[in-house]
């Protein structure tokens, strides 16, 4: 309830009242309340508001109004080159797009730093309609410097390659630094290979080619990183690309080669011989090596990589690799879906490889080979095992790895088990964690695990990850396992992956398991 004041019909509010104005004549509220920062604001204190903005207005001081406006459009209000910068991280479809928001807007996509047409991600149309907009984009980018030129069309078979090749030298008049093509046939122009600024340079063709690449003399002075893909014969031209390549530090390369070009591999085998390529690149860092064809006419790969630090080897190992000099090396990765067991005067390419591996500190394995010819791993402190290996191949492993310190197994496969004659040098003072990240409960990977425990002497960290184990049967082999006793008075053992028990019962005594205090407890328990 409010009280009126007779002089000026405005009345002051009481407790409980939002207080307003009353006009005299009609006696009823005239207020209006509006929202302003979480509270209301009266209809006079609104009127107050509006006069002060046309104060201001009137005085020129336009710019205060605009930046208290809750309405202001501040991305507009930014600087060209920082627009610039916004528009370049979006795909280029997107940016010119944003030339409809107003006349500020309508021009700023032109100076974008990054060319960007993946039709798979944002499809334009049908091949006329991408053809057309990929044309009238680099017509009108006004930009002098390119960082960035990728044109990924995989699904389409453009006809003239003519074009492909006339959009990639508007590029590299650009001072481009990074090229991405992805197409199904290509045809560079012979500016590419003689371009100054080019650092990046990846290729993709959906359909494997036997042409070569370039027939001039290559001139890349900063190109650093070099990715081939679907070439039938990519050591051709990666070694004509090298040539011209005093920096390059990161080389990935796939082999892809179709079943009739196969057939055709076939045939040629029987009237020559095989070929043998040597890469002496003393500046390259990181080398990824996949071979996705069963036929090859490749004898063997020579490697000399004084300062390569990360190796990987994956597909089907057909050809020979040899690494004759690859003292840097750091890390490996071998991931094979297939290795041809090919006898060539009683030698085999997995020996082979594993013996230019032998320098290695961390080293993956996802193919279950042979394990008989492995080599001496006298740096190797990371160990990662995928796939299913047998207890005895991974004891090899363990045997040629004094200094190894950290193991990982994907899955013991059955083979029965049996105890090695004498404990590896590793678990008698390097080896500290140890993680199994599949383990179904089997009588094998049980034993494997107990011995383990009881000789590994500087092992703090066991980790075991159940899969498709009843909670009753899990429960009986944490028992068992944490009663073994142990060589490491350290060692904690850290379940994971448990089964989801369906009554309260088990739900209550799941929980006490997995409670860290009393798994602890238990791990610390001294041995008897």
């Amino acid at each position: 309830m409010s009280v009126k004041t007779p002089a000026t019909g405005i009345w002051r509010p009481e407790s409980g009242d939002r207080g307003g104005y009353v006009d005299e004549k009609l006696q009823r509220p005239e207020s209006e309340w509006f929202g302003v920062g979480g509270g209301y604001v009266s209809r006079p204190r609104r009127l107050l508001v509006e006069f002060d903005l046309k104060r201001k207005l009137n005085s020129g001081n336009k710019q205060a109004i605009t930046m208290s406006s809750k309405s202001v459009d501040r991305l507009s209000l930014l600087p060209e080159d920082i627009l610039s910068q916004i528009l370049s991280r979006m795909p280029t479809i997107l940016a010119v797009r944003t030339s409809i928001l107003s006349k500020r807007w309508r021009y700023s996509w032109m100076l974008v730093t990054n060319i960007d047409f993946d039709y798979d991600v944002h499809p334009i149309g049908d091949l006329y309609n991408l053809i057309k907009f990929v044309d009238r984009v680099l017509d009108l980018c006004k930009t002098s410097e390119v960082n960035l030129f990728r044109l990924r069309v995989g699904k389409f078979l453009i006809q003239e390659s003519i074009m492909v090749s006339n959009w990639i030298e508007k590029a590299v008049r650009s001072n481009v630094h990074e090229l991405d093509l992805q197409v199904e046939t290509l045809e560079l122009p012979v500016s590419l290979f003689t371009c100054k600024t080019l650092a990046i340079l990846r290729l993709e063709c959906s359909r494997p080619y036997d042409y070569d690449l370039c027939e001039c003399r290559v001139n890349l002075p900063c190109l650093k990183t070099l990715d081939m893909v679907g070439l039938k014969n990519p050591f051709i031209n990666i070694s004509k690309l090298i040539s011209g390549c005093p920096l390059l530090e990161n080389l990935s390369f796939e082999v892809r080669w179709s079943l009739s070009y196969a057939y055709d591999q076939i045939r040629w085998m029987h009237r020559m011989a095989k070929e043998d390529y040597i890469f002496n690149i003393p500046t390259l860092k990181r080398l990824k090596i996949t071979w996705k064809s069963r036929v090859c006419h490749i004898n063997k790969v020579v490697l000399n990589v004084p300062n390569l630090e990360y190796l990987f080897v994956g597909g089907v190992l057909r050809p020979f690799i040899i690494l004759e000099n690859a003292s840097s090396l750091l890390e490996a990765c071998v991931s094979f879906s297939d290795i041809r067991c090919v006898d060539y005067h009683h030698a085999h390419p997995w020996a082979e490889l594993l013996k230019g591996l032998s320098g290695v500190k961390s080293l993956s394995v996802q193919h279950n080979a042979s394990t008989s010819l492995l080599p001496n791993f006298s740096n190797m402190t990371h160990l990662e095992l995928k796939s299913c290996w047998s207890s005895i191949q991974i004891f090899h492993f363990l045997k040629n790895s004094p200094e190894l310190e950290h193991l990982y197994i994907e899955k013991i496969e059955y083979s029965g088990w049996i105890k090695p004659m004498r404990v590896p040098p590793c678990m008698l003072a390097k080896l500290t964690t140890i993680n199994l990240s599949t383990c179904n409960g089997q009588q094998w990977e049980i034993r494997f695990l107990e011995y383990m425990l009881g000789n590994a002497k500087d092992l703090k960290t066991l980790t075991i990850t159940w899969e498709n184990v009843r909670f009753v049967e899990e429960v009986r082999l944490r028992e068992q396992l944490l009663a073994v006793p142990r060589a490491s008075r350290y060692c904690e053992i850290i379940f994971l992956g448990s089964s989801s028990p369906s009554s309260p019962v088990k739900r209550a005594r799941h929980a006490v398991w997995n409670n860290p205090f009393v798994s602890r407890f238990f791990n610390f328990m001294p041995n008897h």
